[in-house]
């Protein structure tokens, strides 16, 4: 079974989208530009009272900026978003009467349109418990970057109410089937605003995200076999990375960005090896007569994490990036593969079969302690989040392919599903440059 999973993966095709599903937890529909489903559990009581007002805006922008700031809040599953049913500017006293109606936090601001075409985005933090602002900022954005404005000011909320870094304005690609065209897109994290990176007649699959933002490394059977190749999103070149002798799968990339673990059967099986973001002479790193693939670096570029067969069942071994001595990971299931190091490198995201039902779990690589994630039961590829707080993944609900966003602790889980078509192979960019 692990045989077939594993080189199934050529031979499997999305087709995805960019609407989300019905949306929960009161979100207006006008907030975001497709609704989502979001189900939260085990935190009610926790949640912070919080409202993003809608801001006072031109009618010329064509974004609604707060609904952006809304929908990213809510996902968080952190915040009780209350709305104030009026619009409400960033400047002035603040409006210290809405504490009447439960509100501990208030989001507010202004979009204008410049003369030179651009928007003009103000907006405030405020907290009305303490009748005090906690931050005031602006920034003036071109129209097609208004979404984008919206997330950047959900994660300075975000990190401002919670102290860690938000996740609203970082990327995803995925993969998906249109016609008879194979689609690598990019997308925001909510899988709105999605971009072509690449069209191909053949299959594209694994797509990984290098560490500086700006490049994927992915597998296309272009010329009728699997190639690795690096893509540059900004200008569209592309290098041939592996191209050997057998397949060529499973990219990922070092911490540095500078080279890629790849699964090679140049020499027979499927075997680890390292080799250059620029192409060049692999190296081995694994010699068995097993399946071994899938290799994830740890954060520190110390290690490989890679799924191997060798032990009669598919589970997650390690080997140093010099080589030598391999150490097995898992034994919580008599199946483990795809594992993913989150970036503070403490947690490792997998996927496990139990009872028959493929599942995600999260573990926590110092005390081995398992939490399962998801509830599919038909789950694939899991990717961190570049803060280590949520893992998103594939999975199949009623006939369909879905992204689904879980928190680590599996208490919030978001799915990201089209209402007819599918979507698959999610990966999870890095924070964007500052």
């Amino acid at each position: 079974m692990f045989r077939e999973r594993i080189f199934s993966l050529g031979v499997r095709f999305v087709v995805c989208s960019i609407a989300l599903v019905a949306a929960h937890l009161g979100l207006p529909v006008a907030a975001v530009h497709a609704q989502q489903r979001i189900d939260v559990s085990g935190v009610a009581q926790s949640l912070l009272p919080v409202s993003v007002a809608s801001f006072v805006a031109d009618q010329r922008a064509r974004v609604d900026v707060a609904g952006v700031v809304h929908s990213d809040l809510g996902r968080s599953g952190l915040f009780n978003l209350i709305h104030t049913g009026t619009a409400i500017a960033e400047t002035g006293p603040l409006p210290t009467e809405l504490r009447g109606r439960g509100i501990d936090m208030l989001v507010s601001g202004s979009v204008s349109r410049l003369a030179n075409g651009r928007f003009d985005v103000r907006y405030r933090l405020s907290d009305l418990v303490k009748s005090s602002t906690v931050f005031q900022r602006a920034m003036v954005v071109h129209p097609d970057d208004l979404r984008m404005a919206g997330h950047q000011i959900a994660d300075e909320v975000y990190e401002a109410l919670t102290g860690e870094k938000g996740i609203f304005s970082t990327r995803i690609a995925y993969v998906s089937k249109q016609g008879s065209r194979h689609v690598l897109q990019v997308a925001d994290w909510d899988a709105e605003n999605p971009q072509l990176a690449l069209s191909s007649a053949e299959p594209i699959i694994s797509p990984r995200w290098a560490p500086d933002g700006m490049r994927l490394a992915y597998v296309s059977f272009e010329s009728r076999k699997a190639v690795v190749y690096v893509h540059n999103l900004a200008n569209g070149e592309r290098t041939t990375v592996a191209d050997f002798r057998g397949s060529n799968s499973a990219p990922a990339w070092s911490p540095d960005g500078q080279q890629l673990a790849v699964a090679l059967s140049v020499d027979g099986g499927s075997q680890i090896f390292l080799v250059s973001a620029r192409g060049g002479a692999p190296r081995r790193l694994t010699t068995s007569t097993s399946i071994d693939t899938e290799p994830a670096f740890s954060p520190d570029g110390r290690t490989i994490y890679f799924t191997s067969d060798r032990a009669g069942s598919p589970q997650i071994y390690q080997v140093s990036v010099q080589g030598g001595e391999v150490r097995r990971v898992s034994f919580n299931s008599s199946y483990s593969t795809s594992p993913r190091i989150s970036p503070d490198g403490r947690l490792l995201a997998y996927i496990t079969r139990r009872e028959g039902r493929y599942l995600v779990a999260v573990r926590d690589l110092a005390n081995g302690t398992d939490t399962v994630v998801s509830d599919g039961g038909r789950e694939e590829a899991p990717s961190f989040s570049p803060n280590g707080k949520w893992v998103m993944y594939a999975s199949r609900f009623g006939g369909r392919d879905a992204l689904v966003a879980s928190s680590v602790d599996g208490r919030v889980r978001q799915q990201l599903a089209a209402l007819s078509v599918d979507m698959r192979e999610p990966a999870w960019g890095p924070l964007p440059a500052r």
